[in-house]
């Protein structure tokens, strides 16, 4: 088997060094393709790439599959998907994967990718486990990932990017990431290949993911046109617009021209954005979808009234 990983990279010196060594380090019965593609970084990304993209082609050090390259670029882009395509349409692996620069795998992981993928051959999409940690790498939670289900990726992306691969060609039938979108370009892609292919769920630990202040999942700067574009990318696939979803948008919005002394006020926060989710639910909806009702568990409400980095952190 050879697996194509590609990294986006831009601006992330601190953590690639440690995302390419997560890749070339691997180790088993299979070969490595990894495509890094930067974005004309100005903080010494391109010197760590150069540098192991020299160790690779020189073979300074022991390699523990059957063979890695290493090829990259370095160009302005017009985002993540736009630069994950671009490594892509170089991809000559069958199975394909994307490691952002501040995550990195676990050992042995494309080992257990690769042996699911032989054990069970009708698979095109194989996910598993994956670490929280925070800026130094550090273990602070886990994704809450679970086995597959196509209704609950409407509600839910469970399924964690950094510790899923799928086949190229299923990749391919499917048309590869829409370059239009910026936040959830990974659940989007979820849910096209879920329409056509078989998923696999590993309980195996794969990937870090991490998590800082220039992180996407973290940040409150884009945290409404994160919620906004996944509404939208579900409306556009189920057909309707999941009460979950509308609220974490109503929530978001009202949070967001707030002073922040009131933000810390959750319970009246929570009441306030209920009549604007519900209103938004109604319009979006005309009428009411039962399973969003059916959906509804305490833990989950409580779940509301906690931070959102606390939300990623162990219990």
């Amino acid at each position: 088997m050879r697996f194509t990983i590609v990294t986006p990279s831009y601006n992330q010196a601190d953590y690639l060094a440690e995302a390419i060594e997560s890749v070339i380090g691997q180790e088993g019965e299979f070969s490595i393709d990894y495509i890094i593609v930067d974005g004309g970084s100005t903080d010494g990304s391109v010197d760590i790439i150069r540098h192991y993209a020299a160790v690779v082609e020189e073979k300074r050090r022991e390699c523990r599959c059957l063979g890695v390259t290493l090829r990259w670029l370095s160009e302005k882009d017009d985002g993540q998907a736009d630069a994950l395509m671009k490594g892509f349409r170089l991809a000559d692996g069958e199975v394909l994967a994307w490691l952002n620069s501040d995550d990195s795998y676990l050992p042995g992981a494309l080992g257990k990718v690769a042996a699911l993928f032989d054990r069970r051959p009708g698979l095109s999409v194989v996910y598993g486990q994956t670490h929280y940690t925070d800026p130094a790498g550090v273990v602070i939670g886990r994704y809450p990932t679970g086995p597959f289900d196509y209704q609950r990726l409407a509600t839910f992306n469970y399924i964690c990017q950094p510790s899923t691969f799928f086949t190229k060609d299923a990749f391919e039938e499917v048309g590869g990431l829409d370059a239009a979108l910026h936040f959830v370009m990974d659940c989007d892609l979820w849910i096209r290949l879920a329409k056509g292919f078989e998923f696999g769920y590993l309980q195996e630990f794969l990937a870090n993911y991490r998590l800082h202040d220039e992180s996407k999942t973290v940040s409150e700067r884009s945290a409404l046109a994160n919620h906004e574009e996944a509404l939208m990318v579900v409306r556009r696939h189920y057909g309707r617009a999941p009460l979950s979803r509308v609220y974490v948008c109503c929530h978001q919005r009202l949070s967001d021209v707030l002073p922040p002394f009131l933000k810390k006020l959750r319970f009246p926060l929570f009441l306030s954005a209920l009549p604007l989710t519900l209103a938004r639910y109604l319009r979006l909806n005309k009428g009411v979808h039962r399973e969003d009702f059916r959906d509804i568990r305490l833990h989950k409400v409580r779940k509301l009234f906690r931070s959102r980095l606390d939300l990623y952190r162990r219990p």
